[in-house]
């Protein structure tokens, strides 16, 4: 070529790189440009000659089981140098779920899920977090995380409450500071909308889900929110104003209606709101599978739903597994006209945006040995440790508001420890954890609960774990104890898995709260997702209650850095913490309503130094 292509030219402005890069492009290329596919469906032909946009591990589907960082990178390299070898030699975008860490790839490190840091208050920290993030990220060679959520969760029987910052939109627009985090700072003057990604040591971020999935009807996930525009405005649109003024790359759209009309559909909001008002210029993304859901049942009249979905404003649709029907699909709606060609060519441009704006061009394969040594490493596991001790909420210190009941003594004789999550890293750490609805058990490294108590007592201290204690633990030993420790809470669970009309505490968690508090003085720590059903009796027999939330891969150490006194609890409520699950919605009652437990913000403090 005498004359190298603009689009291949690193120091032409990049509005000039995207036009001359869409003029030498064939419908089949913009068409593949728009197409996401999961991983396990990525053949050599789909890149190649399909020239697909972006691959995705759908559901964190890993190259094989317990792979490491550097497997991930060398898998997503050899994806990455098929689409170089593709006509145009477009490169692709490769998508993961990294929503508390790089949370799929073992050995890495696993942060506190968003609704803890909604209780640390502390947007300086998730900005820290979100680029450790960003770095552990880019070590496994990936380029794209669907994250932060900023929904505003406004009723904890939603399945991901977890995934919320909380119930204020000021918080979650507080909470934002994680795209900064992720994507790098813009500088001064930034043209807000526009995509901005620092470095090769940063990731495309993706703001989700617009709009309103924290608010839909009775907490059911995908379900209706039913609001005013105003209010819509005011509740769920507050935090993408501040991720579109940080640049965001990306907006995922949410699988829930607005009064009836579903998302991925709404060209009002998509379009006239998201890209004409609010000025985003980078892609809407839909939801996985989101295409099949908008008739029902799923995948029914499939290509009327890419006709509705693409109209509204979609741009990239993360198919993500029968490509074929949607790009099929596609190609026959703009032939014959029912999608025009300007509707195509902006989403073609708004993810070529996001890729020249991410230096993919420049930089297309990962040769980032450099960054595997931070995967899990002690300054990040230091960072996630700091992040638990700043999420634990205080609810309660002695029955006898004089006496308090922590800080524990680390010289006590005998220690009874009990409940499941006590010991389980997989609890701790929640869904969306090595597999999409997580598990249970050693899944990745990180420190238990026990395992912390037995580092940070003396070594005169006998440490007893029971799970469920004998029957002769609690009657004839139990005066052998200074105090217990029981650990109860949530199993892992992820979207409508997730969503309860009960929100009891699971594995007879309240039972176990009981028999032990009323045998031996007890601390419980609750490892959930969001606030749960607590009977009146059964908290007044404890004394000591801390939620916990889903602390991640370091819960254990932050966990036993604040109960035995080396750091004071700083953690404050980020939902209003209801008292019967019939009172619910309770988003900002006071403690005079009978609806309210503890108030949004509650949080004491031992101040023991």
């Amino acid at each position: 070529e005498a004359m190298k292509s603009i689009y291949k030219d690193a120091n032409a402005p990049i509005e000039d790189r995207i036009q001359d890069l869409l003029s030498k492009m064939t419908l089949q290329e913009k068409i593949g440009q728009m197409t996401q596919i999961e991983r396990r469906v990525a053949t050599a032909s789909a890149i190649r000659d399909l020239a697909v946009g972006s691959i995705l591990s759908f559901a964190g589907s890993a190259p094989f089981e317990n792979a490491r960082s550097s497997d991930w990178a060398s898998m997503v390299n050899g994806y990455q140098k098929l689409a170089l070898g593709s006509r145009l030699g477009i490169p692709l975008l490769y998508g993961t779920d990294a929503v508390h860490g790089n949370n799929n790839v073992y050995g890495a490190t696993i942060f506190p899920h968003n609704i803890g840091l909604g209780a640390t208050r502390d947007p300086e920290l998730v900005r820290r977090i979100g680029s450790a993030t960003a770095l552990e990220v880019r070590a496994s060679g990936i380029h794209y995380t669907f994250a932060p959520c900023v929904a505003v969760c406004r009723d904890p029987r939603w399945g991901r409450s977890y995934e919320s910052f909380g119930e204020d939109p000021q918080l979650a627009k507080m909470m934002t500071s994680m795209v900064a985090g992720l994507q790098g700072q813009p500088p001064p003057g930034h043209l807000s909308g526009y995509p901005f990604v620092a470095s090769r040591e940063n990731v495309v971020a993706c703001a989700k889900h617009f709009v309103g999935d924290g608010g839909t009807r009775g907490g059911v996930n995908t379900g209706d929110t039913v609001l005013s525009y105003d209010e819509l405005e005011k509740i769920h649109m507050a935090p993408y104003l501040d991720c579109i003024s940080q640049g965001v790359c990306t907006i995922m759209a949410s699988y829930s209606s607005w009064n009836g009309t579903k998302m991925h559909c709404s060209h009002f909001l998509l379009t006239e709101v998201l890209k004409n008002k609010l000025g985003f210029k980078g892609f809407i993304i839909s939801d996985a599978e989101a295409l099949d859901r908008i008739h029902s049942p799923h995948g029914f009249n499939y290509k009327q739903s890419i006709l509705l979905a693409i109209n509204a404003g979609i741009d990239m649709v993360m198919v993500p597994y029968r490509y074929r029907l949607f790009t099929d699909g596609l190609t026959q709606l703009v032939e014959s006209g029912r999608i025009p060609m300007a509707r195509i060519d902006d989403a073609v441009e708004r993810i070529l945006r996001v890729k020249f704006a991410s230096g993919l061009f420049e930089h297309p394969l990962s040769d980032e040995t450099s960054l595997l040594e931070t995967v899990g490493s002690e300054l990040h596991r230091n960072l996630a440790r700091e992040a638990v001790r700043k999420s634990l909420v205080l609810l309660k210190n002695g029955k006898d508001s004089t006496k308090p009941f922590l800080p524990l003594d680390r010289n006590a004789r005998r220690i009874l420890v009990a409940g499941k999550h006590a010991d389980d890293l997989g609890y701790q750490c929640g869904g969306w954890t090595m597999t999409w609805d997580g598990s249970s058990g050693r899944i990745t490294t990180g420190t238990t609960i026990l395992d912390a108590i037995r580092e940070v007592v003396s070594d005169e201290t006998e440490v007893v774990y029971e799970e469920t204690p004998s029957q002769s633990t609690l009657t004839t030993g139990a005066k052998d104890f200074a105090f217990a420790v029981v650990v109860v809470g949530e199993c892992p669970y992820v979207e409508w898995g997730g969503d309860s009309d009960d929100l009891r505490i699971h594995l007879n968690g309240e039972e176990l709260m009981r028999d032990v508090a009323g045998r031996i003085p007890t601390l419980v720590i609750l490892v959930s997702g969001r606030p749960v059903h607590l009977e009146a009796e059964v908290l007044e027999a404890t004394d000591a209650v801390v939620a916990a939330w889903l602390p991640g891969s370091e819960g254990g150490g932050g966990i036993a850095d604040v109960i035995f006194g080396e750091y004071d609890f700083e953690g404050r409520l980020p939902m209003t913490w209801f008292r019967k699950v019939d009172r619910l919605p309770v988003v900002g009652d006071d403690v005079n309503g009978d609806g309210c437990l503890f108030p949004y913000g509650f949080g004491l403090k031992c101040n023991t130094k």
